[in-house]
């Protein structure tokens, strides 16, 4: 497609919205926006999770194509819509065609305090005139405040907050009982990537935000490379660790950890406290990083501190799919999810 043609006519779509408003986004830009907001495309994962949670009739399309596990979990206005793309991870991969024929009125960009996402998102979508409106998380504590300046985005405060409230509950929560356990009754813990389970994540990476907020028990301390994270490490040096607890990412590394002869002698291994990351319909604990994360710190805790941090599980995490993702799980599926059955 012609992206001179392409911009020439978003930027006559927007033009010809007659009411619109003045907002302050997060980074305190001003940003005109149209009166009703009907249809906004998220580039990056922050951005287009956070949707799913607050107005998914007002996603214009998906960053990824949904897999069919997913589909039960999330919002029917979500399930039939286009794949766009997006930029994120140093990449960009927006088809501007389906981003033509979407015809979304605001994008809702991304970024950190000290840094942002969407630089290269402001330089290559500001030319198709669609207004765009930062959000701004640097971890899950700015969650709430995200949620609240989204309610008053979109007009839907109360739903807004009723999810701000939750997940600085979720926060406030932990940090109580973590309070009552001195540092020498945390688990120590290993975060184990990749089909071998030897990528791992330095303790100051925000990929493995949910271990610090969870006793800041990593093994893995060191400076973190780069943002992509995935920190090789050897087998000898998690036998040098012998990590209390292993936390997984894939299913392939898990299914075979416990017969695997090198990794028995691991002390997780040995006595049984390895547990796999669910990641329906998105991921609980990271990649990409999402509001799931707040389930993830409850199913965390649940595993590490099973006598001070009591509950059922399964029951928090289908009243978390309902007020999120406006899901009703059974027990039965709910607990396929957190098992990966």
């Amino acid at each position: 497609m012609n992206l001179r043609f392409a911009a020439l006519a978003l930027t006559t779509l927007v033009a010809a919205q007659a009411q619109t408003r003045q907002i302050v986004d997060m980074t305190g830009k001003t940003v005109t926006v149209p009166t009703q907001i009907r249809r906004i495309y998220a580039p990056t994962p922050y951005g287009s999770y956070m949707l799913h949670a607050v107005a998914p009739d007002l996603m214009a399309g998906l960053i990824f194509p949904l897999k069919e596990e997913d589909r039960p979990f999330l919002n029917p206005a979500v399930r039939n819509l286009p794949v766009i793309g997006g930029r994120f991870g140093g990449g960009a991969n927006t088809n501007l065609e389906v981003l033509l024929k979407t015809r979304p009125d605001l994008l809702l960009l991304w970024g950190e305090r000290d840094r942002s996402f969407t630089k290269d998102t402001d330089e290559g979508l500001k030319r198709f005139g669609i207004p765009g409106a930062c959000a701004i998380v640097d971890n899950l504590a700015g969650y709430p405040a995200a949620f609240r300046f989204l309610g008053r985005l979109l007009g839907r405060e109360e739903r807004c907050e009723r999810l701000a409230v939750h997940c600085q509950r979720t926060l406030d929560e932990t940090e109580a009982v973590l309070r009552r356990i001195p540092p020498s009754r945390r688990p120590r813990v290993y975060y184990a990537e990749g089909p071998d389970g030897l990528s791992t994540e330095c303790n100051d990476s925000l990929h493995v935000e949910l271990l610090k907020l969870a006793g800041d028990c990593n093994v893995h301390r060191c400076h973190t490379a780069s943002h992509m994270g995935l920190e090789k490490i050897s087998l000898e040096q998690i036998l040098i660790y012998n990590p209390d607890v292993l936390v997984v990412q894939e299913k392939a590394f898990f299914d075979r950890v416990f017969t695997d002869p090198a990794w028995k002698r691991v002390k997780a291994v040995h006595e049984g406290r390895v547990y796999l990351i669910p990641r329906v319909p998105f991921n609980w604990f990271d990649r990409p990083p999402s509001f799931m994360r707040f389930l993830g710190l409850k199913w965390l805790m649940h595993n590490l501190y099973p006598k001070d941090y009591p509950g059922d599980i399964v029951k928090e995490s289908r009243q978390f799919y309902d007020l999120f993702l406006g899901a009703k799980v059974t027990d039965a599926d709910m607990q396929k999810v957190i098992y990966r059955k």
